[in-house]
């Protein structure tokens, strides 16, 4: 077993950062621009595909998204998270009669009887599952390597190595995004548009975040391009008239854009043309798929997960114009660190979150691509199963969504954790859980992003340039791919 930092760069990775330079305008050596040139080759694409990562910011609670609904869990889930039926005991369980909309029903039943069904928000999203174009992964989360709770709790972290910083914010979106702690520079999606800059003739729209700036999507080669819900964002100075002047504004797009002798300004300069040259594309692009025609105004109104998505829909119904045939977009909700209010907080983020995600996935199939795009979630951390009085606190592990009509739909992936909070050192049901119901994942990012990888296009050794630590991750228990794509 080998346990890969991210920093240690294959040959894959220096490549990828030659190429870096040489998209910028810089000179290389011409056999070093001929290898990277034939390193990238090896990714070829001749449809369209898009992932899209749903980030669930604040670390969403996994027991009161993906519900034990079955008689005998349910009460065990109860007892932990208190309440019961009305809840007039306080706690923060949700009441079995208010699940029975959003009752998941797969194709193959879980063992044991066990059933689950959605927050009572989530009836859209549980429609989606029931329809066959959406799943559940359960239990996963970040890790270096398969672990035992006991192998947890022990001391011998170079036998078996955790994630850096687990149950911190900021440390754990990053270990989701990119494998490393805050400062991370580069991300799996990033990475994995480096490889798919050779499909698109727009390189720059290969990677975008209607977020803000996101480690995600930032690789070697390919840039995390930001846009707005409402498109490209411009450079002021240069799309205005400056002191309400043209000719003013042509100067300073002049100065902007000019080749210059000295090689850090020349570069600037060449950095702004292709900011310039990529918002005017873009712009011209999404002239022809305003926000008012279907099918992208039947998406959700005051909410600001739907008006990204809307974005993204716009970008892919515009492909073909921007000449784009593999993409990666990230988009973002935050909020979902209840620490009180839970009841209250997560059934608007719910039903903004599926509401959301139905209304993009019903624009998929309307531009006939639904097959072509896949959507997942994912957020900081699960929370723990025991509650605090009003709210749940930091977790690790917790169930994701994936949606698309490429998607293995109407089933589970994964192991369903038992209903527990894993403070018992001899009952069998607490290897699952490390203490107050945090879940050890029983998946890890890196077998559900490489499962995704695969499907976008990634090939073999690839992989390892993406998603260094999914070689510990080959067992039976521990699957390279978890199935869940078609």
């Amino acid at each position: 077993m080998h346990f890969i930092q991210p920093d240690l760069h294959t040959r894959r990775a220096f490549l990828r950062r030659a190429g870096q330079l040489a998209f910028t305008g810089a000179a290389l050596p011409t056999a070093l621009n001929l290898a990277a040139m034939a390193d990238a080759a090896a990714f070829n694409a001749t449809d369209y595909k898009a992932l899209v990562c749903v980030f669930l910011n604040g670390g969403n609670d996994y027991a009161n998204t993906v519900v034990n609904y079955d008689t005998a869990s349910y009460d065990q889930y109860s007892a932990i998270r208190g309440g019961g039926a009305n809840r007039t005991a306080g706690g923060i369980a949700l009441a079995q009669a208010a699940l029975t909309p959003t009752v998941l029903n797969p194709t193959v039943a879980l063992p044991g009887g066990k059933q689950y069904a959605l927050h009572p928000a989530m009836t859209g999203l549980a429609g989606l599952f029931n329809s066959g174009v959406a799943a559940v992964q359960l239990n996963v989360g970040p890790l270096v390597a398969p672990v035992t709770r006991q192998q947890y709790h022990g001391s011998n972290r170079v036998a078996y190595p955790l994630p850096p910083k687990l149950f911190s914010h900021n440390d754990q979106q990053s270990v989701w995004q990119s494998s490393q702690p805050e400062g991370a520079t580069t991300g799996w999606g990033g990475h994995i548009g480096d490889l798919a800059l050779s499909a698109n003739t727009n390189r720059v729209l290969t990677c975008v975040s209607v977020t803000g700036n996101t480690v995600f999507l930032s690789g070697d080669q390919a840039l995390s391009y930001q846009v707005s819900t409402n498109g490209a964002v411009k450079i002021g100075a240069v799309n205005n008239n400056v002191y309400n002047s043209a000719a003013v504004r042509a100067a300073i797009t002049s100065l902007a854009l000019q080749t210059r002798t000295h090689v850090l300004e020349n570069e600037y300069n060449l950095v702004t043309a292709r900011a310039v040259g990529a918002e005017s594309a873009l712009t011209s692009a999404l002239a022809a798929f305003p926000a008012t025609d279907a099918p992208f105004n039947a998406f959700p109104t005051a909410n600001g997960l739907a008006d990204q998505l809307r974005m993204v829909a716009r970008l892919i119904a515009a492909r073909t114009q921007l000449g784009n045939q593999r993409q990666v977009f990230f988009v973002s909700i935050g909020g979902f660190d209840l620490h009180d209010n839970l009841i209250g907080g997560q059934a608007t983020l719910m039903d903004r979150v599926s509401s959301a995600l139905t209304a993009f996935y019903n624009a998929t199939a309307a531009l006939n691509v639904a097959d072509k795009v896949t959507t997942f979630t994912a957020s900081d951390f699960g929370r723990t199963l025991s509650y605090n009085g009003d709210g749940s606190d930091h977790g690790w592990g917790s169930h994701h969504f994936l949606v698309g009509g490429a998607v293995r739909g109407k089933a589970f992936y994964g192991k369903a954790p038992p209903v527990s909070v894993g403070n018992s050192t001899t009952d069998a049901n607490d290897q699952w859980h490390v203490g107050q119901g945090r879940l050890l994942p029983s998946t890890s990012v890196d077998q559900y992003a490489g499962t995704l990888a695969t499907w976008f296009g990634v090939q073999g050794a690839e992989m390892n340039g993406i998603l260094p630590n999914l070689g510990n991750f080959n067992s039976v228990d521990y699957p390279t791919n978890l199935g869940f794509m078609l």
